[in-house]
């Protein structure tokens, strides 16, 4: 411990999310292993399912000792989501502020509205550095998402109450992180910041591109996989890669893909997701569309690639609400650092933005018949473009830089 207290500039990283997750492994440790080789100590306080924490604890405990990051998982409550929410705010509190006695941190980054609240707290009283990293208008989300409906006196007043936090993050944070240009433009559109705008960095879900890279793809591996999963030479393989989840638009991309079918035979339609295959399998038969045109697979995050690998081209839709402007696909990266074309739709974060300059696929702005029709999938475009769009907006070590310069305006 006296050697760990040596280092010169030590970091508090507060996460409600757990570093167990899916996110936390892909949109939290590759940062922060980056940033520990610029002399910063990171220590996480972080929420972990049981389930997921069961299965991948000793992986992530071994990543955080091999990169000198110490990591205080704590149990994330469940039950009644109101109750157990404020008694792991508590937990995470009172954690935050024994490590802060014991290495005065040199700032508290937050990861999302939760967190923060400990960041602004500490930030007041303690007069460490708060680094407000947003994720997005949260408690918009939960409205749009339907989790919150304002119906309910108790939903309207936690909204409520997050809302006036909001200001108070982005005015009071030292640096607020927003993972687009489309947040930023809102965020700086408000009242309350027309003369005296926040500080925001703009840093995108980033990709490791070296992990995400076609050419380290075995051919071999490739056609096996293929064989596998029943895809032969002559499909033509339409992906999604990811959840279903509140934001996604299943319906949706399966009109899209049966009117895309019914003008071409060899259509299929690959998911690589942890969904289990009746829920995507249901609606598919609602529209129409053979058990034999869906193919349902799943594999770890290190296979991801291999799996993306087989798409002629991946299709997302996300609903396009008001909270989705802040919002930065994690499956946009990768797509594209594959040199996957991309049919998405518009009015998202800066998805739109990033598939026009980089040429990297179409976008849709309605869901409608017509529109499907007017998507060409097999219109030529080129993987390289697509791929240096990637390695230009979404690399891991741009990120990694982005987070060092905030990081070194306050330490």
């Amino acid at each position: 411990m006296d050697e760990i207290k040596k280092a010169s500039k030590h970091v508090l990283y507060l996460s409600y999310d757990g570093m167990t997750d899916p996110l936390g492994q892909s949109q939290v440790l590759p940062y922060l292993i980056g940033l520990t080789k610029e002399g910063f100590t990171f220590h996480i306080i972080s929420f972990e399912k049981k389930d997921r924490f069961k299965v991948h604890q000793e992986h992530i405990q071994s990543i955080c000792d091999e990169n000198g990051i110490h990591w205080y998982p704590q149990k994330y409550s469940e039950g009644n989501p109101v109750f157990s929410t404020v008694w792991d705010i508590y937990k995470m509190k009172k954690q935050a502020l024994k490590l802060h006695k014991e290495f005065n941190f040199v700032l508290t980054h937050c990861r999302s509205y939760i967190s923060a609240l400990i960041g602004l707290s500490m930030k007041r009283k303690q007069k460490v550095k708060f680094v407000f990293d947003m994720r997005g208008f949260w408690a918009d989300e939960r409205v749009d998402g339907g989790l919150w409906d304002l119906k309910n006196p108790l939903f309207k007043t936690i909204y409520n109450f997050f809302k006036k936090k909001e200001i108070h993050y982005f005015k009071e944070s030292d640096y607020t992180i927003s993972l687009t240009h489309n947040g930023k433009n809102e965020i700086e559109s408000w009242e309350a910041f027309k003369t005296n705008k926040p500080k925001i960095q703009i840093i995108p879900c980033c990709v490791d591109t070296d992990l995400f890279n076609p050419s380290k793809i075995d051919v071999h591996q490739k056609e096996q996989l293929k064989s596998s999963l029943g895809i032969k030479s002559s499909d033509y393989v339409i992906g999604y890669v990811g959840s279903i989840g509140t934001w996604y638009m299943l319906e949706e991309m399966l009109d899209y893909f049966k009117i895309y079918k019914e003008k071409n035979e060899a259509a299929k339609f690959l998911f690589v997701t942890g969904e289990k295959p009746e829920t995507i399998n249901k609606v598919a038969l609602t529209k129409g569309i053979q058990d034999s045109d869906i193919i349902i697979t799943s594999c770890l995050h290190k296979d991801v690639p291999l799996n993306i690998s087989l798409f002629d081209v991946s299709i997302f839709f996300i609903r396009p609400t008001f909270s989705k402007k802040a919002s930065s696909p994690t499956k946009q990266g990768e797509i594209m650092a594959m040199g996957i074309p991309l049919i998405c739709n518009s009015g998202v974060g800066d998805t739109d933005f990033v598939v026009n300059k980089y040429n990297a696929g179409s976008i849709i702005s309605k869901f409608e018949t017509k529109e499907y029709g007017s998507i060409d999938p097999k219109k030529e475009l080129n993987s390289e473009e697509i791929k240096r769009g990637a390695q230009e907006f979404y690399s891991l070590e741009e990120g990694v830089e982005k987070y060092l310069y905030v990081y070194n305006q306050l330490s």
